[in-house]
């Protein structure tokens, strides 16, 4: 047989004779799937969920329902952070098994379905309502005006893009670090704010399903309790973006594709194929390696997503009934509109533990979250764009990757200043608020388009089973009935 060579990160030749075809795109040439590294691990391209998944929705959101509702309205959360663990797996398999982005696979079904989420991304991500809410506690601190800090922060967020060599790899060291110190500072002020019976009420009130007050159910606070769902865990279109990083993290089939470069160190980017790979699922030893795969992100998905998520919301909540009790006048605060009151109230449950050193310590994880998860962001964002655009748009190949994410990363970062200096918006909390209800929007849509890839686009033996699909399925009728409800039974999508 004929052979070629393959752009990636090694030369094994491909049997050009044989194929994968799936959809009406390239054919994917057949390779040989890498052996797996072992199941039990620390670092992975999970810690890019985990990084946006412990973020403004277990820090913020949430601790803010609880003041409101009590907490058992953390029943929700564990429903969304559950399904999204599934999400996370099914994500996975089209990534792994193809080294191509879910974006492609999407395409693969049919263009307008891809573009779709190439327009959604630009609706959606271009707020920065993450760094916006971890500004306004930095202003806590330093008095420094959080709009200020917030477009300083976003200027840093491009120097360190542009001047990494591979961006994966900065990005996987960087937010390891963050969030080893979220994860542990955070449980162990908890243990020192809060007692047992916050402890135990936040841990029973996961199970207290089908708890919603007649308060939620209001014009004003049903569309943030869905945005709230949206964002138990990594929310909107996040999941899809974890395709890309898997790819660049040389998962599975993802071993055969370049990774992106910073802008400083574009001219050393190998080029990018123009579609991706499949191996031979008729082969009993690719089914095996395979098999290794399938352990080895599952063990991401149940131990280092599902776990750490829980962990540090548990820590979050125990913090917001703490400060309850040092703030009894928090929860009318937050109702007359006090956006920012959850934050104030929780800083003073730290400062009655360890005194005004301790508070401000509070308010710091607070920002840095905000920072963690605007690098995330803003790192997938261009990723994912950059993507579509290389390989959808005629004439987008006479650039580099790098190129375009480059193009990307500078142009929402640009807009995210005017935004903060000129924009509408009435506070982070605000921007925040609109981020999170979109979000639910592109999380439905997704759930739908996962299972047609695939369940269409995948060759029989490494489909998922019916369980899966009956999950992913009601995933998109969670996400998109409350959509769809708070539009219609409140003439609202946003507060």
């Amino acid at each position: 047989m004929d052979a070629e060579k393959a752009p990636g990160r090694d030369s094994e030749p491909v049997i050009a004779s044989k194929v994968w075809k799936a959809g009406r795109l390239e054919p994917m040439p057949i390779r040989a799937l890498p052996e797996s590294p072992p199941s039990i691990h620390l670092l992975g391209p999970t810690v890019f969920l985990v990084a946006l998944g412990v973020g403004m929705g277990e820090s913020y959101m949430w601790p803010r329902l609880v003041l409101v509702f009590g907490p058992e309205i953390r029943w929700l959360f564990l429903i969304g952070v559950t399904l999204q663990a599934v999400v996370m797996l099914e994500m996975a398999r089209y990534a792994m098994a193809t080294g191509e982005s879910i974006f492609s696979g999407a395409a693969r079904v049919a263009k307008p379905v891809m573009w779709f989420f190439f327009v959604t991304a630009i609706a959606v991500y271009i707020w920065p309502g993450h760094l916006s809410a971890g500004a306004a506690a930095l202003e806590e601190i330093t008095g420094v005006p959080w709009v200020v800090s917030a477009c300083i922060g976003l200027l840093l967020v491009g120097v360190i893009f542009t001047l990494a060599k591979v961006i994966y790899d900065l990005l996987e060291n960087v937010l390891s670090v963050l969030i080893g110190l979220l994860v542990v500072g955070t449980a162990v002020v908890a243990a020192m704010v809060g007692n047992l019976a916050d402890l135990t009420s936040t841990l029973t009130g996961m199970f207290h399903f089908g708890y919603f007050p007649a308060e939620a159910m209001s014009p004003t606070w049903f569309p943030i309790v869905v945005g709230a769902v949206a964002f138990a865990g990594p929310s909107g279109m996040q999941q899809m973006w974890y395709t890309l990083h898997l790819r660049d993290k040389g998962a599975g089939m993802g071993a055969h594709i370049p990774s992106i470069r910073g802008l400083r160190h574009a001219g050393e980017e190998e080029a990018m194929p123009s579609r991706g790979f499949m191996f031979d699922t008729e082969d009993p030893e690719e089914l095996r390696k395979w098999r290794g795969w399938r352990r080895w992100v599952t063990f991401d998905a149940l131990l280092l997503f599902w776990g750490i998520t829980m962990l540090v919301t548990i820590s979050f909540t125990v913090l917001a009934q703490s400060a309850a009790r040092e703030n009894p006048d928090v929860r009318g605060l937050i109702e007359s509109g006090e956006r920012e009151a959850s934050l104030t109230a929780m800083a003073d449950a730290f400062t009655s533990a360890g005194g005004p050193v301790l508070g401000s310590v509070f308010l710091g994880f607070i920002a840095l979250i905000g920072l963690n998860a605007t690098l995330g962001l803003f790192d997938s964002f261009s990723r994912g764009q950059a993507d579509m655009t290389y390989n959808f748009v005629p004439g987008a190949r006479r650039f580099r990757m790098s190129h375009l994410y480059a193009a990307f990363l500078w142009g929402v970062i640009l807009f995210g200043i005017a935004i903060l200096l000129f924009g509408p918006a009435d506070g982070p909390g605000a921007i925040l608020d609109v981020l999170a209800f979109l979000s639910t929007f592109a999380m439905g849509a997704y759930c739908v388009v996962l299972l047609l890839v695939n369940n269409r686009m995948l060759p029989r033996p490494i489909r998922p089973k019916w369980w899966s699909n009956a999950i992913i399925g009601f995933g998109a009728v969670f996400y998109l009935g409350l959509l769809f409800y708070s539009l219609f039974a409140f003439g609202v999508v946003v507060s």
